[in-house]
């Protein structure tokens, strides 16, 4: 389906963006020249429970702008942020630690988000204590599943981030997302700093972890490939706008906006049916500029 069209989906979502709109200051230092310029405008879209939804395009669309709001790390303009019922837009500046704790992130740089003079098992004993987990034996004790669910051992734990690997530091990073229990994570650009191999160790984890936790992500991401492997459904955004959203295969193989088309013309295809698709692609997109020039 296309973002103007209405979901049929039955299920309650657990996170409903309607109208969303952000916007920053423009215009340099001069006072008579600044204005206000909206980085995202008129976003709507749902996220269920247990699924993945792939957010895509260009740099400068305004799909980190969307995660950042949804995180609460960027002021909203306009429109509502609903999850699980709760309107979190209406609450001001003021964000309730229960939120904080259902809703985590994991970034593209692990190693800027954890701290170099600390061992990294140190990041989650922040996090735990932060959020009521007095007791210290049991924020070891998550501590260690959260570490051994995402394949690292606990020697792991007294390292300091120059010890480990950006796989390992990555793995780190969706252990301190994961060990508050969230029911959604935004993954922004999560895989995209990482070497070929590592994104696909990295993808088969978060796709792991979701089937035996049902956490909900939203996987904003340039690289078509990786999206389709994990997501349920794909959302298109260009210039601030969402313009496609559907069925993961049903937007790779029956794109309904010319913008869509030409991002999958662009995307390169490492087996013999994405070639054809990416063909095809090519070829519609060459047909929706010569209708516009015509």
């Amino acid at each position: 389906m296309t973002a103007t069209e209405t979901p049929t989906d039955t299920r309650t979502p657990l996170l409903q963006v309607r109208g969303l709109a952000v916007e920053y200051e423009a215009g340099g230092g001069l006072p008579w020249r600044r204005h206000k310029a909206r980085a995202i405008q008129d976003v709507s879209f749902d996220v269920f429970p247990g699924e993945t939804l792939g957010l895509v395009g260009e740099s400068g669309s305004g799909k980190s702008t969307t995660g950042r709001a949804i995180l609460r790390l960027a002021e909203t303009a306009a429109g509502s942020i609903v999850f699980d019922g709760t309107d979190v837009t209406a609450m001001g500046r003021t964000t309730p630690l229960s939120y904080r704790r259902d809703v985590q992130a994991i970034f593209q740089d692990p190693n800027s988000s954890l701290n170099p003079r600390h061992v990294v098992a140190r990041s989650l004993d922040d996090a735990l204590h932060r959020h009521g987990v007095t007791d210290a034996a049991e924020r070891r004790i998550r501590s260690i599943e959260a570490f051994e669910q995402v394949g690292l051992s606990k020697d792991h734990m007294n390292r300091f981030p120059s010890e480990l690997s950006g796989g390992q530091q990555q793995r780190v990073a969706i252990a301190r997302a994961l060990v508050l229990n969230p029911r959604l994570v935004v993954c922004d650009e999560a895989v995209s700093a990482l070497d070929l191999s590592t994104q696909g160790q990295i993808i088969n984890l978060l796709a792991d972890l979701q089937e035996r936790t049902g956490v909900s992500y939203l996987f904003i991401a340039h690289d078509l490939g990786i999206v389709r492997h994990l997501s349920d459904r794909i959302a298109v955004m260009q210039k601030g706008h969402l313009v496609e959203i559907g069925e993961a295969e049903d937007v790779f193989r029956h794109p309904q906006h010319p913008y869509t088309r030409k991002l999958l013309a662009a995307s390169p295809a490492s087996h013999p049916e994405g070639r054809e698709e990416r063909r095809a692609n090519r070829q519609r997109f060459r047909m929706d500029q010569r209708i516009a020039a015509s």
